[in-house]
């Protein structure tokens, strides 16, 4: 078995592809327009309209409904990149802060609320 990706229903495809390409770094992968992936570091962030599970009918996947899941990013300097994104920010929750355990972290939420951690381990 391999792991192929986490996937985001969302109602909001573009703004959550630019979200996530200006946090990465990288160009988005859109093979469809109601499907996106953002790949790095050898995984893959699914992003797709509801359409994309709407066989699945009273079971589908809601958009915008996060709330259990925080996506994770690993980065080389926590407060470098978070400068780099700052101004764009609607929803920061914590900003750079070092963590109990040594990590560095800065929280926000993405368009859609799923929170967000950039996260540096100690050196």
């Amino acid at each position: 078995m391999e792991f192929a990706s986490i996937r985001i229903i969302t109602d909001d495809l573009d703004g959550m592809v630019a979200f996530y390409e200006r946090v990465t770094g990288t160009t988005a992968r859109r093979p469809a327009p109601v499907f996106a992936e953002i790949v790095t570091g050898g995984l893959v962030l699914a992003l797709a309209t509801p359409t994309t599970v709407a066989m699945l009918g009273a079971d589908a996947p809601r958009a915008s409904a996060a709330g259990s899941v925080i996506v994770e990013f690993l980065v080389d300097d926590v407060d470098a990149t978070f400068g780099r994104l700052q101004d764009g920010l609607d929803d920061v929750v914590l900003p750079p802060t070092t963590m109990p355990w040594g990590n560095r972290s800065a929280l926000l939420r993405d368009p859609d609320g799923t929170l967000v951690n950039l996260f540096s381990r100690p050196a």
